[in-house]
């Protein structure tokens, strides 16, 4: 039979799934998320709080890792506000997973990597493995260019070739832009319309550029949280190697 904590964090899991695997989804299609999903997660992660509370408590010094539930909703909100975490709902979905996972879980054997003798909080092994995840992005398109015979560094490793009424139609960002004239390296500029952007390679007969896609955080952000109930800290489990 499970024990409560087990159980608490098999549902901790389910809803974790469900929730960004739905919002995954929505990302994908229209690159929106619905705010109510963060609202029920974060929700379902306090009536969850309170149902460990009363069972069998928060052991020292994983009680302390509670105080982190707010620095991790402040430094995600920090992060927006700084454009290192580009989309709102990426930001609101740390947050709730503050709430939903604030401990490091453990569903029977797993997760299968010990880490150290004091774990981070749960929050943050979410987000370092689904930055982690997120880093084999730019080795994939390398992979795919090598194959293609696409190889121009940066472009390479950032994107890939597209022509431009694909582009018209596609989630991408171009990796290029028209400067006095001529081709130039851009990588996401802050502020920039796509359909100008794409209008000046036409005005120039450019056919094909380089494009890197709009690839929703929320994907890895789903692997990353999979990754720690089933694996663990994966930033931690790599350190051990150089330790």
């Amino acid at each position: 039979m499970l024990e409560d904590g087990t159980v608490l964090d098999v549902i901790r899991l389910f809803v974790g799934i469900t929730i960004l695997f739905y919002a995954s989804y929505t990302d994908i299609k229209t690159r929106r998320a619905s705010n109510m999903l963060w609202v029920i997660m974060g929700s379902i992660g306090v009536i969850l709080l309170v149902a460990q509370y009363f069972t069998i408590g928060f052991e020292y010094p994983y009680y302390l890792y509670l105080l982190f539930i707010p620095i991790m909703i402040g430094l995600m909100f920090a992060l927006f506000q700084l454009r290192l975490i580009f989309g709102g709902a990426d930001a609101k979905a740390l947050m709730a997973l503050a709430i939903l996972v604030p401990l490091k879980p453990e569903i029977l054997q797993f997760p299968l990597f010990e880490g150290s003798a004091v774990s981070m909080p749960g929050s943050w092994i979410i987000f370092s493995n689904s930055i982690l995840l997120f880093l084999l992005i730019p080795l994939s398109l390398l992979i795919f260019n090598l194959v293609k015979r696409n190889i121009e560094v940066p472009y390479c490793i950032l994107g890939y070739k597209m022509s431009i009424e694909k582009a018209k139609q596609t989630f991408v960002w171009p990796l290029e832009k028209i400067k006095d004239g001529k081709r130039k390296f851009s990588y996401m500029p802050k502020e920039f319309d796509i359909n100008d952007e794409l209008s000046a390679f036409e005005k120039q007969g450019i056919k094909e550029i380089w494009v890197t896609p709009k690839v929703p955080f929320m994907i890895p952000l789903l692997a990353g949280f999979i990754a720690t109930f089933v694996l663990g800290d994966i930033l931690s489990h790599i350190l051990q190697f150089f330790m």
